[in-house]
């Protein structure tokens, strides 16, 4: 067994590296394997900025533009109560922090959590939620639940 001193790379594993423009008996002499002249010839860092296409119309500039985008706008995470019936027993507290733990959500989107109508609040269920869809408020009520609104 070797000793941590006696240690050595495999035949082959390693070699020396190649160096460049050290004469003519080097082999890679003169340009040092640049070929002739062109932006990648010269000295400091070759190549232009993201996205060049060396003066042709860049494709970030071809495609067209379309729509807003408003940076101040606010993305819901969206949760359905068929959903939320399926994975809570009835009078169960419902809040973005268990809607990750049974899946629903990742713990990515609990800043912004918004419960949709689409399906049946069977069960009586307390629900916490950023907003609520007025079909939603109206079925969780109506099974004898709340839906309270967290602030922001």
């Amino acid at each position: 067994m070797a000793t941590l001193h006696e240690l050595r790379p495999n035949e082959g594993a390693t070699k020396n590296r190649k160096r460049l423009g050290r004469g003519h008996g080097s082999g890679t002499h003169k340009t040092a394997g640049k070929g002739v002249k062109g932006q990648k010839a010269r000295t400091g860092h070759h190549g232009a900025r993201i996205g060049f296409e060396g003066g042709q119309m860049p494709l970030q500039r071809r495609l067209p533009k379309r729509g807003f985008n408003n940076v101040f706008g606010v993305e819901f995470a969206i949760v359905n109560l068929r959903d939320i019936a399926k994975r809570f027993e009835a009078s169960a507290e419902v809040s973005p922090e268990t809607l990750v733990k049974v899946g629903l959500l990742r713990a990515s989107m609990v800043e912004h959590v918004k419960v949709l109508g689409v399906g049946d609040a069977q069960p009586k269920l307390h629900v916490r939620a950023h907003a609520f869809s007025a079909s939603a408020k109206q079925k969780i009520e109506a099974a004898g639940g709340t839906a309270e609104v967290i602030a922001e």
